[in-house]
């Protein structure tokens, strides 16, 4: 394991309402594999477990898959990659929101992960607990004790070991910021909550939302409870944050895409589509993609001298024809962030569509699209890894990414799945 992650492994605080430290704190150990081996579950655990996993590493697999080229245009994808079919080494600085070490092994993992990670705790607290008010104090907590782990090695240490600490500090201050003024009252949280990265609506609830897809029994359920836990979004974006987990909560109940797509369209419970004049945002962005998806079936190729193929690409002149069609109208729709939530959204909806089901499939489309790539595909790994389950993702790709968050970043997918089963017990999902 390396200095990246071990604070987090040891220090991730459980609900709290006071910043001290306390008795609610809790030592996040990993246990011995031997403790949560499926043999120890009942058959419906079994199924359930199965499916957590296969949710959390999917999205680990998504996230990994784009990390080397986090934010990048699809031409300098291919001009050094070809076409990317797995996971690639993960060549970067070291950054706050991307990887805590520079140039780490291919399946290295990103914030989107690490969101993922910190979600366990907080679920870890009890359903009963799930609300806006402990949301924000378990974020200020996690700072504040974060703060006070990067004072005490300040004076202890060089400044050259506190790089580390500092990315960590960087990552969480942008989102407590947002939760203190929460905890200070509605006119701060506003003021917080519309400077929140830039004031841009990020996809930033996009991160952590679909895992209340994982702990809910129906898709409405699973809007709500999410909705409510959209403290970092404003407008639209806190509709698409809830989708991503109706669409998560739908992937354990069926392995229909048509269904899981469409509870887009039919789980509104705030009714944004009545809004004046203007609808439901998300449903027409939604529409756009699966529209762009459906008009690619109808180009057709007339001269293959003019198609230039990426290098590694396994399919057909007339297959990529297709697929930069739907890549060429989704840059025509690009924002002026690449982290936007509609742009997000459009990506993957466009990317479910397009893969209709198959994993590799669609995490290659959105990989080798570019902007946030890894943001995307490990919201549509969460999705399609809750709809397969764990023992039908790609082995040579779910085998590494488990190693190495395991080994390099102190991540240990496998135990994360168990917590989850073993905090919300047995619930009703239909067997495949």
């Amino acid at each position: 394991m390396t200095r990246s992650f071990s604070y987090i492994l040891l220090f991730t605080v459980c609900l709290a309402v006071s910043c001290k430290k306390n008795t609610t704190d809790t030592l996040l150990k990993s246990p011995d594999k031997a403790t949560y081996t499926q043999e120890l579950y009942s058959p419906e655990k079994v199924l359930l477990y199965d499916k957590v996993l296969g949710a959390l590493v999917g999205s680990a697999i998504g996230d990994a898959m784009g990390a080397s080229t986090e934010m990048w245009q699809r031409k300098e994808i291919q001009t050094k990659y070809g076409y990317i079919l797995g996971l690639t080494t993960a060549e970067r600085t070291q950054s706050p929101e991307g990887t805590w070490e520079n140039n780490l092994s291919a399946g290295a993992t990103t914030d989107d992960t690490r969101w993922k990670y910190l979600m366990i705790a907080y679920l870890e607290g009890g359903k009963d607990k799930l609300n806006q008010k402990n949301f924000a104090s378990f974020i200020t907590d996690y700072y504040k004790q974060e703060a006070e782990e990067l004072k005490d090695q300040a004076v202890s240490n060089s400044p050259d070991s506190l790089d580390i600490r500092m990315e960590k500090i960087d990552w969480i201050k942008e989102w407590a910021r947002v939760s203190l003024a929460y905890e200070n009252g509605p006119m701060e949280y506003q003021k917080a909550q519309n400077r929140f990265y830039g004031g841009e609506m990020s996809c930033a609830g996009m991160l952590y939302t679909p895992m209340f897809g994982l702990i809910t029994s129906t898709p409405e359920e699973a809007y709500t409870l999410a909705y409510k836990h959209t403290l970092f979004d404003i407008g639209y974006a806190k509709d698409i944050s809830a989708l991503v987990a109706t669409m998560t909560q739908m992937a354990l109940r069926t392995q229909n895409m048509d269904s899981i797509l469409d509870a887009t369209v039919y789980i509104d419970p705030y009714q944004y589509q009545n809004s004046r004049l203007v609808g439901r945002i998300s449903y027409q962005i939604a529409n756009s993609a699966r529209k762009y998806v459906a008009m690619s079936k109808n180009q057709y190729l007339e001269d293959s001298t003019k198609i230039r193929v990426p290098r590694n690409y396994h399919g057909s002149k007339q297959d990529w024809l297709r697929q930069d069609f739907i890549y060429e109208l989704l840059e025509k729709d690009a924002r002026a962030i690449p982290f936007h939530a509609g742009e997000i959204w459009q990506i993957l909806m466009a990317g479910l569509a397009f893969g209709e089901g198959d994993f590799q499939k669609t995490m290659q489309f959105i990989v080798n699209y570019g902007r946030d790539n890894d943001t995307v595909a490990a919201v549509a790994g969460i999705i399609l890894g809750a709809k397969d389950g764990y023992t039908k993702l790609p082995v040579d790709l779910k085998q590494e990414v488990i190693r190495i968050n395991r080994e390099q970043l102190g991540i240990d997918l496998e135990d994360m799945a168990h917590r989850m089963v073993t905090a919300i017990g047995i619930k009703t999902i239909n067997k495949p």
